[in-house]
């Protein structure tokens, strides 16, 4: 196996103990914290904002990947650069503007990201993938944690690492959503390079022992 990027999601967190959970990642061999935004407008539920995002960056020790799953993402990149993002994901289903965007967040001093939704093709994002540092790969409809995988995204993986390999070789690939210790293996030999997992992570005994177990 290669060195897997592990991202848990804040959002299975346990909000009434977040500095034990922040923590807790800080201190295993995870190597970001995943942070889904979501203004019940793209996606049916509202998640967290900046207050939240800058209260985890004065505690965190690893990077911060911030997932934008809002429409009109292009009118906050300062804000999310200001709260404390390192990596900054926008969907392509949300952007009229994609290129504009992603340079945006380039020039914010950010790494860009784009992210596609199950029913969106890989195809689409031909023209954008040499300037993009990271493509996520919805595997299961966005909005809602704890949901299951969906098995057609490993075919896109697999192909998102071939059209990768030609144009943007250092791409990484990121996938979130039903992603567990029974499968992960399969998406990371699919051509991941970033796993996030929250349900996993923390609804089991011990959300440390299976980050390690993620990344074997």
């Amino acid at each position: 196996m290669k060195n897997i990027i592990l991202a848990p999601s804040m959002l299975s967190a346990n909000f009434n103990y977040l500095e034990k959970d922040i923590e807790m990642i800080n201190n295993s061999d995870a190597d970001w914290f995943h942070l889904d935004i979501m203004d019940g407008v793209f996606v049916p539920n509202i998640s967290f904002g900046f207050p939240v995002v800058k209260h985890i960056k004065k505690l965190a020790k690893k990077p911060l990947d911030v997932h934008l799953m809002i429409v009109n993402p292009e009118k906050y990149i300062t804000e999310w650069k200001n709260a404390g993002a390192d990596i900054l994901t926008v969907h392509y289903e949300a952007c009229n503007h994609l290129h504009r965007t992603v340079q945006e967040i380039k020039n914010a001093g950010m790494k860009a990201g784009v992210s596609i939704n199950p029913h969106t093709s890989v195809k689409l994002l031909e023209d954008i993938l040499p300037e993009l540092d990271l493509v996520l790969i919805m595997s299961v409809n966005p909005g809602f944690g704890g949901q299951s995988f969906i098995k057609q995204s490993l075919k896109k993986i697999k192909e998102l690492r071939e059209m990768a390999n030609i144009s943007n070789p250092s791409l990484i690939i990121e996938v979130d959503g039903g992603v567990d210790t029974k499968n992960y293996k399969e998406i990371v030999n699919a051509g991941a390079d970033a796993l996030v997992a929250g349900s996993a992570v923390f609804g089991s005994a011990n959300p440390a022992e299976t980050i390690s177990k993620l990344k074997l």
